[in-house]
């Protein structure tokens, strides 16, 4: 069969356009058959192929542009162009296609969209037999549920403009209707034609589009010739959709019967309170493995072992069967009764029986389930990463430890184990094959969630974490990505005066980049099967991460990786005399000890420092970086401590500007080095200098750089899925990360008490941009209940400013405030408003936790802290909330989402 695709796009000299045919399941190189175009005047392109076509079969493809073998830009890829092949007679197509880039609506496309707030289905074009045909197709994402797309138009055929015969489409493809038409019967071979959308229980139908008529010019259409034209997408004016929904851990649910910690089964009770509420979204935080040391310190969500593998204590035992020995299915049953009493998560007691549970349900029933057609196809989609994790956790139990460089003779991944790993009669395999029948018991259960939510109409909304465990499978399988000498973190924030240290690695995104960031790929494909939309942890870390020396505790000595570091020279020509002794080494002078460590000075001075130039001191070798100190502090926890460990920190910290990381004749000024005493010792002159050249470098200077560094990334990670794209962009936001998310069409996240404009205490609610989730707390923050009893005079600013209420703001937050604060925030532009299960809580004094502070999931300030938050009632007790329940109803009613 000959196809010939017709497209026009204005080129350059030396610019060509190549049709690039997708033969594979994704759309990467591998899988993709590329022809390049002819022209004759760079604007119309065209391209002839010969392709054998079953009726009934389809074709994807997509354009991009090349200059040489180089790609210079391509097409919007996560929903490419389909032709259906269902002309029987047809020898020939000819294809009139028109270039597209990301759409404004894009979030339209979304599964979370498509599939779970419309719930639309595709249908499959029946074959037709007219020797001439001609086909529409056009795209119309602000259908919902019950539209149906119907043409009418001049030409008899096209019912002569009268509604009741107009011609009903077909949807073939994720918002894309045709219909296929006999081209005898077309009297007018140019005619003029609207689409309208027809609903029997909608009062607006029919309803026409709101532009002016379509017309095409036909060509000549001789007997078995199918001409298909691609049309711009359908003008309908619809509201903008907007939806309400809840964040809360997966850990945090509980019900009846679960096992102390919330799992696969709470979670799709949780759906159905979510869809009973009329909310749209039920968002959670990562639910990786993070089981590295077996003990509390693995509760931290976000250090993930492995970026694919499920954490085990999210296991609904209820929903596997029970074990044959009565008495130790009564044990567990006595335990289960006694953590799911726990007002907190005992994580450690928790994952240590639930493990015990798993390894003798695995001896009882594992063999016949790794035996099924089920567990076979798991194994084979997931192989690349399944094998080494499961190899990665045998070891780590054999030598007690998740530091891999202790392993002698495994410190790195060995791809040869692979055969031995990966056959069922070698003793390899049946010593990882627990881990292989946990990981699949995890994703059958995951799966069977979402598609229960997708069944409610209720967006799953996952968390994709910014880094991975150090000690993780992912640094041990695949080195090359990561930088092992530094530490990922977040400068000095609200949360954190010192900044966060996170202990990740780093990124090594010029290997990333050099092979296509396939492994951020495969990891948003994989979560792809388990949610309709996810949040990215960290957006800016794709921008640039705060990138801490391996030596330092806190976040201060850290520097944004990439970044333009300056020169001596630069620095100099703002006017600052440059002085590298002095400007890179901790400050410490007699008037720093006083202050510091005022009646403990003399004892630092003793025993921590020697004596330099200039009445100044420096650290002795054996405390001169934060880790040296932590380690001779290890195990002492008095407040004299505390208080000299905390002080060598900051001595060790105090330093104007901090040497690039790479090139040690570059440097970057101290992030919020204003606060410390080397730059109280500069002349105000200085001063002055110091800071312009300060903001220049961390809010001008490399915005353009950051730009071209996240699109390196980021359209390959955004388009790699239908998922519906939320980022984080909370902390010190550089201007050109609104550029990257409007031109990626990614959601951001708004918070009125931490609003982007600098100048205002807290933002306007009607100012938030549709793209984007409102919120009023996250995990990172004090609910809403804290916030306000924290900080008196704030609360009493907003009770005032953004409430409009004269005189005192009441303490406790009562509930009527409470359910103002929720209303505006749902009554805002933005298309999601998710808010944590306690703020919505808050609006009920009858229900809500008595105490607020054991609300807070997470303090960020504290790197040890325990993620051990549960709620306080099950949710069978929050289905029976009938008061709540339509409170939260009618909030959602009234701000019409």
């Amino acid at each position: 069969m000959k196809l010939h695709f017709c497209i026009e796009y204005h080129t350059f000299y030396g610019q060509d356009l190549v049709l690039n045919v997708v033969t594979g399941r994704n759309m990467d190189d591998s899988d993709v058959a590329q022809y390049r175009m002819h022209t004759e005047d760079g604007i119309c392109w065209k391209a002839d192929i010969d392709y054998e076509a079953i009726p009934g079969s389809q074709l994807n493809y997509f354009y991009n542009v090349q200059v040489g073998d180089v790609e210079e830009r391509c097409e919007w890829k996560v929903i490419p162009h389909k032709l259906l092949f269902n002309a029987d007679n047809a020898r020939s197509y000819t294809v009139f296609d028109h270039w597209r880039d990301i759409p404004e609506n894009a979030f339209l496309y979304t599964s979370a969209v498509t599939n779970c707030v419309g719930g639309m289905k595709t249908e499959k074009p029946d074959i037709v037999d007219e020797e001439q045909c001609l086909c529409f197709k056009v795209r119309a994402p602000q259908l919902g549920a019950g539209d149906r797309l119907y043409v009418a138009g001049s030409d008899p055929a096209l019912g002569a403009w009268k509604e009741k015969r107009a011609l009903p489409m077909i949807r073939q493809g994720v918002n894309e209707w045709a219909i296929t038409i006999d081209a005898t019967k077309l009297a007018d071979r140019r005619p003029e034609f609207k689409f309208l959308i027809k609903n029997p229980v909608k009062d607006y139908s029919p309803l026409w589009e709101n532009c002016d008529n379509r017309v095409v010019e036909l060509p000549v259409i001789d007997n078995g010739d199918a001409v298909v034209y691609e049309l711009d997408e359908a003008r309908f004016t619809f509201p903008p959709i907007r939806v309400a929904g809840t964040l809360v851990p997966l850990f945090s649910l509980r019900s009846d019967d679960s096992f102390g910690v919330g799992d696969f089964g709470d979670l799709k009770k949780m759906i159905d309170w979510v869809s009973t509420t009329r909310q749209k979204v039920l968002q959670i935080l990562p639910i990786n493995d993070t089981t590295a040391t077996h003990t509390w310190a693995d509760s931290y969500p976000y250090s993930c072992i492995s970026i694919f593998a499920l954490h085990p204590q999210y296991v609904d035992l209820r929903g596997l069967p029970t074990l044959k020995d009565k008495s130790r299915n009564y044990e567990f049953g006595m335990l289960r009764r006694e953590l799911n009493s726990l007002a907190q998560i005992d994580y450690e007691r928790v994952n240590k029986v639930k493990t015990a549970y798993l390894r003798l349900l695995y001896a009882q029933e594992g063999k016949s389930v790794v035996a099924s057609r089920e567990f076979k196809e798991f194994f084979i989609e997931n192989e690349h990463w399944l094998v080494p994790y499961a190899q990665y956790c045998f070891l780590r139990e054999q030598y007690g430890t998740a530091d891999f460089s202790k392993w002698k003779g495994h410190e790195q991944w060995n791809e040869a184990d692979r055969n031995a790993l990966t056959s069922p009669r070698n003793k390899a395999y049946k010593s990882v094959e627990f881990y292989y029948y946990v990981q699949f018991v995890l994703s059958s259960q995951l799966k069977e969630a979402h598609e229960y939510a997708v069944s409610k109409n209720v967006i799953l909304k996952g968390d994709i974490p910014i880094g991975v465990s150090r000690y993780g499978c992912d640094v041990w399988t695949e080195p090359r990505y990561f930088n092992l000498d530094g530490q990922a973190g977040a400068p000095p924030d609200g949360f954190s005066a010192n900044g966060q240290n996170w202990g990740f690695p780093t990124y090594n995104w010029d290997a990333m980049i050099a092979d296509g960031c396939k492994w951020w790929i495969r990891r948003f494909r994989n979560m792809a099967n388990y949610f309709d939309a996810y949040r990215i942890d960290h957006v800016l870390g794709f921008f640039r991460i705060w990138e801490i020396p391996i030596h330092s505790v806190h976040g201060l000595l850290g520097q944004f990786s990439p970044a333009l570091g300056m020169t001596r020279e630069e620095i100099e020509g703002y006017g600052l005399h440059w002085q590298e002794d002095f400007f890179t080494e901790p400050f410490i002078a007699d008037w720093v000890l006083e202050r510091v460590f005022r009646e403990h000075a003399e004892e630092v001075r003793q025993k921590y420092l020697e004596p330099t130039w200039g009445g100044r001191y420096k650290m002795r070798p054996e405390y001169d970086t934060q880790r040296k100190v932590e380690k001779a502090f290890e195990g002492k926890n008095s407040d004299t401590d505390i208080w000299i460990r905390d002080g060598l920190y900051a001595l060790i910290s105090d330093v104007l500007f901090v040497r690039d990381h790479k090139d040690p004749n570059r440097f970057h000024p101290r992030i919020t080095v204003q606060m410390d005493f080397i730059y109280e010792s500069l002349y105000d002159s200085d001063k002055a200098i110091f800071n312009r050249l300060y903001n220049d470098y961390f809010y001008r200077r490399n915005n353009q750089f950051w730009y071209q560094e996240a699109m390196k990334k980021l359209p390959k990670l955004v388009n790699a899925t239908r998922m519906l794209v939320c980022a984080e962009d909370l902390g010190m936001v550089p201007d050109c990360v609104a550029w990257v998310m409007n031109e990626l069409k990614i959601l951001s996240l708004e918070i009125q008490s931490m609003p982007k404009d600098p100048k205002v205490t807290f933002g306007h609610l009607g100012a938030n941009p549709y793209r984007s989730v409102s919120t009023i707390s996250t995990h990172d923050m004090a609910t809403l209940r804290q916030w306000w009893d924290e900080d008196w005079e704030r609360a009493q600013h907003y009770f005032n400013s953004m409430l409009h209420q004269d005189g005192p703001a009441p303490h406790p937050l009562p509930g009527w405030t409470a359910r103002e604060i929720v209303g505006r925030h749902l009554a805002s532009p933005s298309m999601l408003c998710v808010l944590g299960i306690q703020d919505w809580m808050s609006i009920d004094e009858r229900l809500r936790l008595a105490d607020a502070n054991a609300e807070r999931i997470n303090v960020p300030a504290n790197p040890k802290h325990y993620w051990r938050y549960r709620m306080h009632i099950g949710i069978e007790e929050l289905m029976k909330a009938n008061d709540f329940n339509h409170n939260i109803t009618d909030l959602i009613a009234q701000s019409g989402r």
